[in-house]
């Protein structure tokens, strides 16, 4: 189907997620269902991945809801692969309709992120936001997100669902900075960037000024998948590596691999003592303190060899910037009203 056709069906949809959305004045008094720490409370999410809790121990708090994002909500401002980005605009709002019909069973023991939002564990929906291709696995930091969220999101790869339906990117950009925002540079400016693989963070340093409503796309290294998994292969076949994986999955050994052709190094988890034995440990694996020694040689000698291929640049996953003063009300920015245009 071209772009403009899938255009005018998504222009039929948007009207009605909006009427069961926050702009509806019966959402004053709909609630949906959620457990959170085995109470069942009423909650209302504003967005896919975030919700305020309106009774109980943290009544009032705005919670983000750990291990998954969504897309941005405020606007048409992701973009990658064949999608338009009014596309991806309705695939946030099917997100946030989806989060308000259902009920969850969520855990938390109070902490905050950076925003002062309660950190909640909520395991049944982010594996139903993922499945259905409504949001995509994700941690803040180096180390993968767990199994079923990214087994679930294979799946919903693999059928090419909501978010993946028209392109899969190998990192998500899911949130821009501007070097102005800081004018006392007092620590690197970076864009968040979120692997589709493993659903680990990777920092994109720059001291670019952004203006609004300018289009930024990530160049994306993208080392050969057919030579990284047939060395990924290779490693389980090695009589000393091996017995050295235990329960590493396939999946997280691609990842090893394909981050020494993109990046020369191995993931932060398998190199620092104290993440590493954090992360295998939360996830079932036991590999043994030799593991990265051992894999820093053989793929060292493999990358001289040539047997890992070539490394390629390509247009990755694209987003809109808008400053957050910007993003809502009256005053938005007006790249964010109507459908949005292309990068």
């Amino acid at each position: 189907m071209r772009i403009s056709s899938r255009l005018a069906l998504v222009a039929l949809i948007v009207p009605v997620l909006f009427l069961a959305g926050e702009e509806h004045t019966a959402q004053a008094t709909s609630y949906t269902r959620a457990y959170v720490n085995g109470r069942l409370v009423p909650v209302r999410f504003n967005d896919g991945d975030s919700f305020r809790i309106f009774a109980g121990e943290y009544s009032g708090r705005q919670c983000r809801l750990a291990g998954f994002n969504t897309l941005e909500s405020f606007g048409p401002v992701h973009q990658w692969g064949d999608f338009h980005p009014y596309e991806l605009f309705v695939n946030a709002k099917q997100a946030t309709n989806h989060g308000k019909h259902g009920t969850w069973h969520c855990n938390t023991d109070g902490e905050t992120d950076v925003y002062g939002r309660i950190l909640m564990d909520c395991p049944d929906l982010v594996v139903s936001q993922i499945r259905n291709g409504f949001a995509h696995a994700m941690n803040v930091d180096d180390t993968p997100s767990r199994p079923e969220y990214l087994r679930a999101q294979q799946e919903a790869i693999r059928e090419r669902r909501g978010m993946w339906a028209h392109g899969v990117p190998a990192f998500v950009l899911t949130s821009l900075h501007s070097n102005h925002e800081d004018p006392e540079r007092t620590k690197p400016t970076y864009n968040r960037l979120i692997s589709t693989r493993d659903g680990h963070s990777e920092k994109w340093i720059h001291e670019n000024d952004y203006g609004e409503c300018e289009w930024v796309c990530y160049q994306e290294v993208v080392a050969d998948e057919g030579l990284v998994r047939a060395y990924a292969r290779r490693l389980r076949e090695d009589p000393e590596v091996a017995p050295l994986l235990g329960e590493l999955s396939n999946l997280l050994l691609v990842e090893i691999v394909d981050r020494w052709v993109r990046r020369e190094e191995l993931p932060a988890w398998l190199t620092e003592e104290e993440e590493r034995a954090s992360m295998m440990e939360s996830q079932g694996f036991n590999t043994d303190p030799r593991l990265a020694g051992l894999l820093t040689t053989r793929l060292e000698r493999a990358m001289s060899a040539g047997a890992l291929g070539q490394r390629e640049v390509r247009q990755g996953s694209c987003a809109l910037y808008a400053d957050f003063q910007r993003r809502y009300g009256r005053d938005r920015a007006s790249c964010l009203r109507g459908r949005g245009t292309l990068p």
